[in-house]
C-alpha cells in the first residue's frame, strides 16, 4: 500500500536500543522487507490480524499492545507505519525523556504532528486533523494503546504527558490517488467490514479547507520517496469547492487567531509543564 515503513523504522533506530516490529500475516513480502533492514536492533514479532474483527478499529490498539508487551525499556517510542521522525528533533526527544525521568508522574511524551495530504508539498491544517499525540510512553505506568490506536490510556484515564516539541511527519495520505483509494478501502474494513467498499472507487483527493504549502524540509530518510512522486495534486480551491462545513472551520480558525484557543479540541492526554530543577506545575488541559 505504499507505506513508508522502512523510512519510519530507519528514522527511529538512532534513538532506540531495540525496535520491535509487529507484522501481520500477508501475501506480499512485508516480513522479508523488514528483515532486509541492516540493523541488529530490529526484532520482528509476527502477529495474526483477524479479518473478521471490524469494530471501531480496535484491532489496531490490540496489535499495538501486543508489540508494547514485547518491549523491555523504561521508555517506549511508538511509530505507526506512516509516521517518520525528523533527525533535527532527536535532541528534543532525548531532552524530553531526560526531564521526564525526573518526574515520575509523567506517563507519556507528546509530539507535534505535520500531516501531509495528497502530495509531499502540501500539509493539512484544519481542526479535523489532530495537532498533537502521545508517541513515547513510560512502560511501567501500565499505559496501553486505546481504541483505534491514535492515543493511549492508563487504567482508562488520559495519561499525564510532557511536551517534546519534536515532530511526527505523517505521510498516510500521500499516495497516488488509485493506491490511496485502495488503502482507504482496506483500512475502512477495520471499522465497517466491506460495507463501504464502493465508496472508494475512483478515489480523488478532496480540495479540503486548510491545505497549505509545506515550507520546511523532510526527514533525510524520505528523500527518495519525496523525489519519486509521479502524480499531481492541485490543492487550490475555488468558490465552488466551499461547503458549509468549511465556513464553520474558517470561523473556528478566526476565533483561534484572535484568542489563541481552539474550541472543542480533542485531547486524549493531560499536559504538564516541565523544566529542569522544577516540579510539575498544576496547569493541565
Amino acid at each position: 500500500m505504499g507505506y513508508p515503513v522502512i523510512e519510519s523504522i530507519l528514522s527511529a533506530l538512532p534513538l532506540v536500543d531495540e525496535f520491535v516490529v509487529a507484522v501481520g500475516q500477508s501475501d506480499d513480502n512485508t516480513v522479508e522487507l523488514i528483515k532486509s533492514i541492516p540493523s541488529n536492533k530490529i526484532r520482528v514479532t509476527e502477529t495474526f490480524w483477524d479479518p473478521e474483527a471490524t469494530k471501531g478499529g480496535l484491532l489496531l490498539s490490540e496489535k499495538t499492545n501486543e508489540a508494547l508487551a514485547q518491549c523491555q525499556s523504561d521508555w517506549c517510542l511508538y511509530l505507526q507505519a506512516d509516521e517518520v521522525l525528523h533527525e533535527d528533533d532527536y535532541d528534543k526527544i532525548r531532552s524530553a525523556i531526560e526531564l521526564a525521568n525526573a518526574h515520575k508522574e509523567i506517563e507519556g511524551i507528546l509530539f507535534d504532528y505535520v500531516h501531509f495530504y495528497g502530495s509531499y508539498s502540501v500539509i493539512a491544517t484544519n481542526r479535523r486533523w489532530y495537532r498533537k499525540e502521545v508517541r513515547i510512553v513510560r512502560r511501567g505506568s501500565g499505559i496501553q494503546s486505546h481504541s483505534d490506536a491514535q492515543g493511549f490510556r492508563v487504567n482508562g484515564l488520559k495519561p499525564k504527558v510532557a511536551e517534546s516539541k519534536a515532530r511526527i511527519f505523517h505521510y498516510g495520505w500521500v499516495k497516488p490517488p488509485e493506491l490511496m483509494g485502495e488503502k482507504s478501502k482496506l483500512l475502512s474494513r477495520l471499522w465497517h467490514g466491506d460495507k463501504l467498499d464502493n465508496t472508494f472507487k475512483n478515489f480523488q483527493f478532496a480540495k479540503q479547507y486548510g491545505l497549505r504549502p509545506f515550507q520546511g524540509g523532510h526527514p533525510k530518510v524520505m528523500k527518495t520517496k519525496v523525489e519519486s512522486q509521479d502524480w499531481e495534486f492541485d490543492s487550490k480551491r475555488g468558490i465552488s469547492d466551499w461547503q458549509l462545513k468549511d465556513v464553520n472551520l474558517w470561523l473556528s480558525d478566526a476565533f483561534e487567531r484572535v484568542t489563541g484557543h481552539r474550541i472543542g479540541e480533542y485531547k486524549g492526554y493531560k499536559t504538564a509543564k516541565m523544566s529542569p530543577g522544577r516540579t510539575i506545575g498544576k496547569n493541565e488541559s
